[in-house]
């Protein structure tokens, strides 16, 4: 039986089926029996906010075992001789470190930290734990209740999810496990990342971007550094950082070798600005010159991944082999993300195959297996253990099967078009479900964000809900998106609506070619972020689309510039310019110059606390089309940041998709 025929039989997905889905993350392995623990998020009964779980997988061929109750649990980590857990937990706002034993019971709370907590390590005897926490830059508080204004002294005064500054930093802290004592151990204007202990315990790593003068605004610096400090276990013996590196790479998350000798990284040089792509590195851990050892290998690496399934999830550094001759990272390449080991003279095997994106994964203690999260076309995201010498794998988790079992889904296929300077851009077209030979049917084109990020073989709710109510899908990769190599990532630079928009229309223009199915004159369009920027570009340059939704759109880089909290570098380094400098360059790629020329119907869709393409970019956009008579709508979504399709209120994104879905109807896709 096809898989179009045995859809049929099945129900469509819904928005609502959002309300159902469960999203793993974070595997965690214990050092002595290999018990897996991980993370199991899920929409609360009141479909008002996201609870989370810890569970645990005891052993092989075992059924997962809720281990923790939340109700928003995160981050496991266990201890080094396996006997205890810790976790983050968040009660009524503020999210601390928590403790539980490995046999189980009741968790104990470590740490009591004013504003939360936003990471954790052990040490490697297991007496201490470090963690990462805002403190606040003046010891001084005002003690007037009176209202009064806020200073500004900082060019990136806000940040998207969070708000305006309020004047903390994230510093290093660290805490006795059995006494709870705490210490701080850095201290000034700059924030700590990503802390990891030396294997002696004498050190912790971090990542921070540290000013070298008192006059230098390192908000305006991308480059940051690598810096080891004493972990002092009682107040006032705090010693300075030391820095590292040099202050030549964009820096993030460093591991040591097993031995010491070694640190490993990811960062790359910023030859390409923003769009350069990740490598990964290693230097002596007493400092110096560090080396690229993936130089040959010109992909990103990390995951570039984009789901409407979860959000910005952390991946951890790359991990060292027991011997501290290789590494192991995740590799984006051509629709996929693979796990690859890296030999430090800079050869390299991969290591899991398939069309999917792994999105997370850890070792086995004796380094024979990977625990991996990933994800498929028609897998929102499970466990997998690997094996590494043989590349078998064995499920662990199918924490979504009930639900996909009652729904027909689309099985996207993969195509790829020629441009015209020499590029081959991929792109999948998704058929309708309950697709018939010998129909039309309309079709949507889909845009991603980023520009630097990639379309892959993963689940998307979004896609899959267009498919189920009878338009094809297409959706492509652009020049500008990774996977494809530093050239092809490039593209945009300095030319936002140039090959990016022809790719576009080409990749159309080909889905048109391959699958006859697609009506070519029922089209619609589609994207957020970067890909509302797009969308807002396509329909001021063809009539070529029946309608448009735009999403957390970019309009005008001109102001931009100053309003988002990243405007300032990303408008430089992408667009290519200032607003006084540079103005014509600004101008002539922003979308609302040639806002006369838009006829197609566009839905202006927006959240009220997106800080990183704020809401008067659709504002000013949605102005200009009313001004001008032209056929548009805008909705503003309250209380929601920029990452609304992935984690915003469940109800409101479930709204989003019914409003996207509306709009098409309504003109006739």
């Amino acid at each position: 039986m096809s898989d179009s025929q045995t859809s049929i039989a099945k129900r469509h997905i819904t928005a609502e089926d959002l309300y159902q889905l469960r999203w793993v993350s974070d595997p965690a392995v214990h050092p002595g029996n290999g018990a897996v623990a991980y993370v199991e998020q899920y929409i609360n009964e009141d479909r008002i906010d996201y609870n989370s779980d810890i569970w645990l997988l005891p052993s092989e061929n075992s059924e997962p075992l809720p281990f923790t109750y939340g109700p928003k649990d995160k981050s496991p980590v266990w201890s080094p001789d396996g006997s205890q857990l810790a976790f983050l937990r968040t009660l009524k706002g503020k999210r601390q470190v928590w403790i539980i034993p490995a046999s189980g019971g009741e968790a104990r709370q470590l740490t009591w930290a004013g504003k939360g907590v936003h990471s954790l390590a052990w040490s490697p005897d297991g007496s201490y734990i470090s963690f990462v926490a805002k403190t606040t830059e003046s010891l001084s508080s005002p003690t007037s209740v009176q209202p009064e204004g806020q200073v500004v002294n900082r060019t990136k005064a806000k940040s998207d999810g969070y708000g305006l500054w309020d004047n903390t930093r994230n510093h290093l802290y660290v805490t006795d496990v059995n006494s709870g004592d705490t210490v701080q151990l850095t201290f000034g204007a700059y924030d700590v990342a990503e802390p990891v202990w030396s294997p002696d315990g004498k050190l912790i790593l971090f990542v921070a971007r540290i000013a070298e003068h008192a006059e230098e605004d390192t908000d305006l610096r991308k480059q940051n550094d690598l810096f080891t400090i004493a972990p002092a276990i009682s107040k006032g013996n705090a010693e300075a950082p030391r820095k590292l590196t040099f202050s030549e790479l964009q820096i993030e998350s460093a591991e040591y070798s097993p031995d010491g000798s070694t640190i490993a990284f990811y960062g790359h040089d910023r030859h390409a600005k923003d769009a350069t792509q990740t490598r990964l590195y290693i230097l002596p851990s007493s400092g110096g010159l560090a080396v690229c050892i993936s130089e040959t290998l010109d992909a990103h690496l990390g995951n570039a991944g984009m789901s409407d399934m979860r959000s910005h999830l952390h991946v951890g550094p790359p991990r060292f082999s027991m011997d501290g001759q290789s590494l192991y990272t995740l590799v984006t390449r051509e629709g996929n993300v693979h796990i690859y080991q890296f030999a430090l003279d800079g050869s390299f095997t991969v290591l899991t195959q398939g069309d999917r994106e792994i999105y997370q994964f850890t070792l086995t203690p004796d380094e024979q297996h990977i625990i991996a999260a990933s994800t498929h076309v028609t897998l929102p995201g499970d466990l997998f253990r690997i094996a590494i010498s043989s590349g078998t794998e064995e499920r662990l988790t199918q924490v979504n099967d009930l639900l996909l079992e009652e729904i027909g889904l689309s099985v996207p296929e993969s195509f790829w078009t020629e441009v015209e300077d020499g590029r081959r851009v991929q792109g999948w077209v998704m058929k309708p479900v309950g697709f018939g030979e010998g129909v039309t049917y309309p079709a949507i084109l889909e845009i991603h964000g980023g520009p630097h990020a990639m379309y892959s073989h993963s689940f998307f709710h979004e896609f899959q809900l267009l498919a189920a109510q009878g338009y094809a899908v297409i959706y492509t990769n652009p020049g500008g998106s990774r996977g494809y190599g530093q050239s092809f990532t490039n593209v945009v630079l300095g030319e936002y609506g140039g090959r990016d928009y022809t790719d576009l229309l080409s990749a159309v223009d080909e889905a048109i070619r391959q699958f006859p199915f697609i009506h070519p004159e029922r089209l619609g369009v589609t994207g957020g972020s970067y890909g509302g920027f797009m969308t807002n570009w396509i329909v001021g340059h063809t009539d070529r689309f029946r309608a448009a939704v735009t999403q957390r759109s970019i309009s005008n880089w001109l102001s931009m510039y100053g309003v988002s909290d990243i405007g300032y570098s990303f408008t430089e380094d992408e667009v290519g310019g200032n607003p006084w400098d540079d103005f014509e360059v600004l101008w002539r790629q922003s979308p609302l110059a040639y806002v006369k020329q838009i006829n197609t119907p566009l839905l202006i869709l927006h959240g009220e606390q997106d800080l990183r393409c704020p809401i008067e970019q659709g504002e000013q956009l949605f102005t200009a089309l009313r001004r001008l008579g032209k056929s548009t709508q805008f909705v503003r979504f309250p209380a929601s940041s920029h990452e609304l399709s992935r984690k915003g209120h469940p109800q409101l994104r479930v709204e989003r998709l019914q409003r996207i879905s509306n709009w098409f109807v309504k003109h006739q896709i």
